[in-house]
C-alpha cells in the first residue's frame, strides 16, 4: 500500500494543525475506527483512526460516520481519559507508521495527567493504543495480543508499552550526504531503495529511482524529493493507471494515466478509503442479509426453471384439442382395445394422416373426452403457471434490487431495509434491546455545483417518501434505464444542465451499473412517475422520458456530497 513512512510522514506534518486542539467528543462507530473531534485553531475536526487490515489510515476526514446506539468499552474509556483533553503534540514515531499523539488531561479529580495514543498503521497488524505516558503502561487497546499471540510485545491492559521492533534503516531525514553518495554511486533499483531507507514503498522508491535517472545532482534530487513530503505533501494525488489505482501526497511522474489533483492529503483519503471503507461497514452490519437475499433469489431462479419445463408440458394443449376433436370426428373408424388410431388431419392444409395414441381400455367415445380432459387441464395450468413464473420474476426483481441497495447502502439504511423485508412478511425483526421510535425515512441530500439541491432514495423506503411525499409535481425524477437503482430528484423543475448532468451521475452511481460506462439515465417530471396498484415497495412506471447516457464517478459524487 502507499500509505508508507514518507506518506505517514505528510499526514503527521499537517495534522500539526491541531496542536493545542481540545477534544470536545470522542465516537467509535465500530469495531476497527475511532473519530476524535477537536476544537482547534477557531474550527471543528474530526480525526480518523482505522485499524483495518485493509483501510488503515490517520487522517482528517469530512465524511459522516453513523455511531452505535451503545458507545463500546474501549470509546468510554477514550473518553474517561482524553475528553477536555488538549494535544500537546503529535509526531512520528522511527520514520515508521506509528502516529504519536501527546495529549494533556485532568483525572477524576482534578490532577494533571498524560496521556498518548499510539496509531500503528501496519495492514493487519494496524492497532491503536492509549498509553499512560507517565509509567510507560498500556492503559488499553482495540486490539489485545496476549504473548502465546506475539513473542516480541504483549499488547494487554497494564503492560508495559513496547513499541514494534525497528528494521534498522537508514532514516532519509537525517541520513548525511556522504553515506547518500556512497548509496547511489551506482545505479539503484526499486528493492534496494526499499530495503536502505525507512518509509519507502515500491511506489515511492519507483518515483525517486525515475527522477535520480534523469537528475544532474543526485544529492540535491533526493532532498528535493523529501522536501515536497513536508507540510502535508505537494500536490496530492490520485492516479488511475493499467487498471489501478494508486495515490501519493506528492507529483508522481513515473506514472501515466489519469490523474486528479486534491487539496490537501485528508481529501484524498477520504477519495480513495471511504467508499470501501463504507462498504465494509455494511458488510460487517448487513452480512447476514445480504446471504439471506441471495439465497432467496437462488430458490426463485430453481423455481422459474421448473415453472418454465412446466408451462412448455402446459403449451401442448392445442395438440390435445386436436386429437379429442379428430377422435370424435372418426368415433366409429375404430374399436375398442386398439392402442392408436390412424386418421386423416383435416384441420391441416396438406390432409395428411395422424396417429393418435389411445387407451385400449376405453372407448372411443371415452378416449375422445380424455383428450378434452387433457386440454381443460393444460388451458387452467397454463394460466396458472404463467401467473407463477409472472409473480417469480417480480420476486427476483424485487430481491435483486434490495441486493443492490444492500450493496451501496450506508449503515443506516440497513435497518429500514430490514424494516421493509418484515412488513412484506418476508423476515421477523430482531429483537431490540430498547424500542425505537418509528423515525420517517431520510433520503440522502446532496447539492450541485450550481447550487440546487438533489435527493437520493438508498433504499425502497427513502425511493417512495422521496417520489410521492417529498418531491413537487414539477420536479426532475431521474433513475437508471431498466436498471435496479435509486430515486433521485432536482428539487426544480427546469434545472440547468450541470445539475441534470450531475443528478444523473447520482443515479448511475447508486445504481446496479455503478461499475459500468454508458449508464443510460432516464428523466422526467415527477406527475409522469406512478406506482400501479400492488406494486412492492420502490416499483414504479413513468412516461414522457428523456435518456442521458453517464459514467458514474466517486469523485463527484463526494465533492457533492462535501456541498450539501
Amino acid at each position: 500500500m502507499a500509505f508508507d513512512g514518507l506518506f505517514t510522514y505528510s499526514i503527521t506534518a499537517d495534522l500539526q494543525q491541531l496542536v493545542t486542539g481540545r477534544i470536545t467528543k470522542i465516537h467509535q462507530p465500530n469495531a476497527q475506527e475511532v473519530i476524535l473531534h477537536i476544537r482547534a485553531n477557531g474550527k471543528n475536526h474530526k480525526l480518523l483512526f482505522s485499524i483495518h487490515s485493509s483501510y488503515a489510515r490517520v487522517h482528517l476526514t469530512e465524511q459522516t460516520i453513523d455511531n452505535p446506539a451503545e458507545p463500546p468499552m474501549f470509546c468510554m474509556l477514550l473518553r474517561k481519559h482524553l475528553e477536555g483533553g488538549f494535544i500537546a503534540s503529535i509526531k512520528q514515531h522511527d520514520f515508521d507508521r506509528i502516529i504519536i499523539v501527546e495529549i494533556n488531561s485532568k483525572n477524576e479529580i482534578g490532577d494533571p495527567i498524560v496521556r498518548e495514543l499510539h496509531a500503528e498503521i501496519m495492514g493487519r497488524h494496524s492497532n491503536l493504543l492509549l498509553i499512560d505516558q507517565e509509567q510507560g503502561k498500556i492503559i488499553d487497546s482495540l486490539k489485545h495480543l496476549p504473548p502465546s499471540v506475539n513473542s516480541f510485545r504483549t499488547v494487554l491492559p497494564g503492560q508495559p508499552y513496547i513499541a514494534p521492533p525497528t528494521q534498522h534503516k537508514w532514516n532519509p531525514l537525517t541520513v548525511t550526504d556522504e553515506e547518500l553518495t556512497l548509496f547511489f554511486a551506482e545505479l539503484k533499483n526499486v528493492k534496494e531503495v526499499v530495503a536502505q531507507f525507512a518509509g519507502f514503498s515500491p511506489l515511492h522508491a519507483e518515483e525517486l529511482v525515475s527522477r535520480l535517472a534523469t537528475a544532474s545532482n543526485t544529492i540535491a534530487c533526493f532532498r528535493e524529493f523529501m522536501t515536497s513530503f513536508a507540510n502535508g505533501g505537494i500536490k496530492p494525488m490520485y492516479v488511475l493507471a493499467n487498471r489501478k489505482t494508486y495515490f501519493s501526497p506528492i507529483e508522481l511522474t513515473h506514472l501515466q494515466g489519469e490523474v486528479t489533483v486534491y487539496p490537501n492529503v485528508h481529501a484524498l483519503l477520504d477519495r480513495v478509503f471511504f467508499a470501501r471503507a463504507e462498504r465494509d461497514r455494511v458488510k460487517q452490519q448487513a452480512g447476514d442479509l445480504e446471504r439471506w437475499l441471495q439465497n432467496e433469489i437462488d430458490k426463485l431462479a430453481l423455481k422459474t426453471k421448473k415453472l418454465t419445463k412446466d408451462y412448455e408440458r402446459a403449451s401442448k394443449l392445442d395438440q390435445f384439442q386436436l386429437y379429442g376433436e379428430l377422435l370424435m370426428a372418426n368415433i366409429y373408424a375404430f374399436d375398442k382395445g386398439a392402442k392408436e388410431v390412424t386418421v386423416t388431419n383435416y384441420y391441416s392444409e396438406t390432409g395428411e394422416e395422424i396417429t393418435i395414441p389411445i387407451s385400449e381400455r376405453k372407448t372411443p367415445i371415452e378416449n375422445a373426452q380424455s383428450y378434452y380432459t387433457k386440454y381443460t387441464k393444460a388451458k387452467n395450468a397454463l394460466i396458472m403457471v404463467q401467473e407463477q413464473l409472472e409473480k417469480t420474476k417480480e420476486e427476483i426483481a424485487y430481491f435483486e434490487m434490495l441486493a443492490q441497495q444492500v450493496q451501496q447502502a450506508s449503515p443506516g439504511d440497513i435497518e429500514e431495509i430490514r424494516e421493509e423485508l418484515a412488513e412484506q412478511g418476508y423476515l421477523k425483526l430482531r429483537h431490540a434491546k430498547k424500542k425505537k421510535k418509528p423515525v420517517k425515512p431520510e433520503p440522502e441530500r446532496y447539492l450541485s455545483s450550481t447550487g440546487i439541491a438533489i435527493s437520493v432514495g438508498k433504499n425502497n423506503k427513502q425511493n417512495d417518501m422521496l417520489t410521492f411525499k417529498l418531491a413537487k409535481r414539477t420536479d426532475i425524477w431521474l433513475h437508471t434505464k431498466d436498471i435496479p437503482g435509486s430515486h433521485v430528484v432536482i428539487h426544480a423543475s427546469e434545472p440547468d444542465e450541470t445539475t441534470l448532468r450531475e443528478a444523473a451521475i447520482l443515479a448511475a452511481y447508486f445504481s446496479k451499473a455503478r461499475d459500468s460506462s454508458s449508464v443510460p439515465v432516464d428523466y422526467t417530471e415527477i406527475r409522469q412517475v406512478k406506482k400501479p396498484n400492488g406494486a412492492k415497495p420502490g416499483f414504479v412506471i413513468y412516461f414522457e422520458q428523456k435518456t442521458l447516457y453517464i459514467d458514474p464517478d466517486e469523485a463527484v459524487i463526494l465533492q457533492l456530497k462535501k456541498q450539501s
